[in-house]
């Protein structure tokens, strides 16, 4: 008989248990679990959709300009928030460096800001890089002058902001101390060959220009700078933690500066 009531007994406190439990687990639900788990789902949530711009509806075409060389390039035509076409106040034409061609700023998104931001770009292959075939007809510093002024002219160009970054500075230094009249605005990024001018030279030079280089690139980067503060017209944008290619290590401050820079120049026209 004692061992049956001791039977009834655990069996009893067991139940009396169980439907306490039961009773007390909804109200305990809410306050622990939604506590613990509401924070985690939030920073999952911040870090899976980081703000970013928006994408952008702009297209690139390509194209070949005949001559000796035929030169390859691409463009991208200005549109409004609509996605129509406008008629540009600015046309940037872009150069590469020596590991880069045309299709970098295609890819980099450079040519869509600046198309979205309604300024024409047109990015070129230079000879011998990408789909252009080298000359030897561009051995001289005139001749590639004249390449320039080729592609401008060939492509109506008439309001160009050059930009050129690198080695493409044995193209666009000698231009700009021989055609300034023909630029509203240059971009050099740490351009190669501007320790081939002097002061006076530089001093004559009216043309607004946007010095580019990435804090890192203590070489052509600091040197250039150092050369192309003569400019009197000039502005600095120093990328932090960038090198000498600064506009891929920092894409969205390299556009943002760029953007803000072109901005300034079409109010003055």
């Amino acid at each position: 008989m004692n061992f049956l009531r001791n039977r009834l007994v655990v069996l009893g406190l067991v139940l009396l248990g169980t439907v306490l439990l039961y009773l007390l687990l909804p109200s305990i639900r809410p306050d622990t679990m939604e506590q613990s788990f509401e924070p985690q789902r939030t920073g999952l949530l911040a870090a899976a959709a980081p703000p970013g711009p928006p994408t952008l509806n702009v297209s690139v075409r390509t194209g070949q300009l005949p001559g000796d060389p035929p030169l390859f390039f691409r463009e991208a035509l200005p549109v409004d928030r609509d996605g129509q076409q406008i008629l540009p106040k600015l046309q940037m034409v872009l150069l590469h460096g020596q590991a880069f061609t045309s299709k970098t700023w295609e890819e980099l998104g450079t040519m869509a800001v600046l198309a979205a931001n309604g300024y024409q770009a047109l990015a070129m292959d230079l000879p011998g890089y990408g789909k252009s075939p080298d000359s030897e007809a561009l051995k001289t510093e005139q001749n590639r002058v004249d390449l320039l002024s080729r592609f401008m002219e060939s492509l109506g160009v008439r309001a160009a902001v050059l930009l050129s970054p690198s080695m493409s500075g044995h193209y666009s230094i000698p231009f700009l101390m021989k055609n300034s009249a023909q630029l509203r605005g240059f971009v050099p990024v740490a351009p190669v060959g501007t320790r081939s001018y002097s002061a006076q030279q530089y001093k004559k030079i009216q043309t607004p220009t946007l010095i580019v280089y990435g804090a890192l690139d203590t070489n052509l980067g600091a040197q250039s700078h150092k050369n192309l503060i003569q400019l009197p017209k000039h502005e600095v944008l120093k990328l932090e933690g960038a090198r000498h290619a600064c506009y891929m290590d920092k894409p969205r401050e390299f556009h943002q500066g760029l953007i803000k820079f072109l901005d300034k120049l079409k109010q003055d026209i």
